[in-house]
């Protein structure tokens, strides 16, 4: 969203300038915060009812040694004439704008930016769905997350959709995946809380997202944890909790994470046993296992579940008896600054 808002302050070339003026005054005027809240909305409005453009990024980083080169993938669906449209990409370091980098028309047509990027970057296109930017020679100035783009019209409305972007990161370590990801359980109130544990992975960057039983993304109920280190590693580990209505415990949820070294999906149905008769020679072979295994050790699951839902049960007491304390002494201030009402 970042990119969408910061990219949306670049003019439009002619003949979309005509309303440039006042879109940059609107845009200029609205907090930052604000901002992106307004073009999301907008965004969202000029497609509704539109055949959807999409662009998918599916590696969420790529880690390269330095003076290598890396090839960042753009999928791209919902173009009709994708030999001759124009995709744009753009980079934004930490902390800065998104800049434009350069567009590709037909198969290897790139104009750039600046001239400078002409011996750093190169794009091209493969096939009828896929367009390709290369970094060459990798340097720390590099670093950043590269978008790809491309510009839509509905309604006499022009915007630019965004892929998800994909982080640079310039390392001599390599990237590895999970040595652990499992879900858990725990009923409490009359609801049901699956907890998704992925742990030791490097780099950090990752995505993780619960899907239902149509593979429907679940967005309500969904917290997302911040990413950890693990104590002297120099790996990573997060996790994500649903929370569902005791009623809808039969229901199938799956945890699903894209990470640079690839991606799995976790669904609750691992949590319950399945009778031998149902399972194919290969389950039965395979047991309870630790590690990769979707099948998790009881005992195990349960100490961890009883650990999460320790330290979320304790932030809620921490911040209760913050809030109480707050209000304790706004009261003394303000009673202490009341005249007594004795007379001398």
């Amino acid at each position: 969203m970042l990119a969408l808002a910061e990219a949306w302050l670049h003019p439009f070339p002619s003949p979309w300038r005509l309303h440039w003026q006042q879109q940059q005054e609107a845009v200029l005027r609205t907090p930052a915060g604000s901002r992106l809240a307004v073009l999301a909305v907008f965004s969202l409005l000029l497609i509704d009812g539109h055949a959807q453009v999409l662009l998918q990024q599916r590696q969420p980083s790529a880690t390269r040694e330095r003076s290598k080169t890396v090839t960042i993938q753009c999928h791209v669906e919902g173009i009709a004439d994708f030999h001759n449209a124009y995709i744009h990409w753009y980079r934004q370091m930490p902390a800065k704008a998104p800049e434009r980098l350069l567009y590709v028309t037909a198969v290897a047509q790139v104009s750039y930016d600046s001239d400078s990027y002409k011996n750093k970057y190169t794009s091209s296109k493969m096939g009828n769905k896929i367009c390709t930017l290369s970094v060459q020679d990798i340097g720390d100035d590099d670093k950043g997350t590269y978008y790809c783009a491309y510009r839509e019209s509905h309604r006499g409305y022009y915007y630019k959709v965004f892929g998800s972007g994909t982080k640079l990161i310039v390392s001599d370590k390599g990237s590895s995946a999970p040595e652990n990801y499992e879900i858990m359980q725990e009923e409490h109130e009359k609801q049901v809380v699956y907890v998704c544990l992925i742990e030791k992975f490097y780099p950090e960057v990752i995505r993780v997202k619960w899907t239902d039983e149509a593979n429907k993304e679940v967005t309500q109920n969904v917290v997302k944890g911040d990413v950890w280190k693990s104590p002297g590693e120099d790996k990573y580990s997060v996790s994500t909790w649903l929370s569902v209505p005791l009623e809808s415990k039969n229901k199938i949820y799956s945890c699903t994470y894209e990470h640079e070294s690839g991606g799995n999906s976790l669904s609750t149905q691992d949590l319950f046993p399945v009778p031998s008769s149902e399972r194919s020679p290969q389950e039965q072979d395979c047991g309870t296992q630790s590690g990769n295994s979707t099948v998790v050790n009881r005992d195990h699951m349960t100490h961890k579940a009883a650990q999460l839902v320790y330290v979320v049960l304790l932030l809620k007491s921490s911040m209760y008896y913050v809030i109480v304390l707050f209000f304790f002494f706004k009261y003394r201030t303000r009673t202490a600054a009341k005249p007594s009402g004795k007379k001398t």
